[in-house]
């Protein structure tokens, strides 16, 4: 009985230990993008605060970030992979997250918003929002940040 306690315990190490190389694995490439991009902001807008990094990935791949300036304005900066030109804009510059899901609902019924994050595509900042419509389809509608106008819908996959 003694050992078969012994080997689930050290099989049940071993398993979580598996799951964290995994884990670790998987999250390593954003992690390095995170740091490239942190520093490029950090050179070309005198970026002083991060409190949000993601990945876009739309016609091309773009880092996002929001942060703070150094005058502690809510900045975003915009980094396409590709290219490595950096765009910045001030927050209230632009559309906040609860006016671009406003804009959706004004023009759709959504039935569930499951997401709601800032993008790029072709050089120009954007709102992504996907979800769901009545009939549990699967939608994207795109809004520009800047002007609130919509730019494209992706519906009914």
């Amino acid at each position: 009985m003694k050992k078969i306690i012994i080997s689930l315990v050290i099989l049940i190490l071993i398993s979580i230990g598996l799951f964290i190389k995994v884990y670790l694995t998987a999250v390593d490439p954003v992690s390095a993008a995170e740091k490239k991009a942190v520093i490029l902001a950090k050179e070309k807008v005198h970026l002083s605060e991060v409190e949000d990094f993601h990945i876009y990935n739309g016609l091309e791949t773009v880092n996002v970030i929001e942060g703070k300036n150094k005058k502690g304005d809510n900045i975003i900066v915009w980094i396409p992979e590709k290219s490595k030109k950096v765009f910045v804009e001030e927050a209230k510059n632009g559309l906040s997250k609860e006016a671009a899901v406003e804009r959706l609902y004004n023009e759709k019924s959504p039935k569930k918003v499951i997401s709601v994050r800032l993008g790029m595509e072709n050089d120009i900042p954007l709102w992504e929002i996907y979800y769901r419509s009545e009939n549990n389809l699967i939608n994207y509608y795109y809004v520009h940040f800047n002007t609130g106008e919509w730019l494209k819908k992706i519906e009914n996959l």
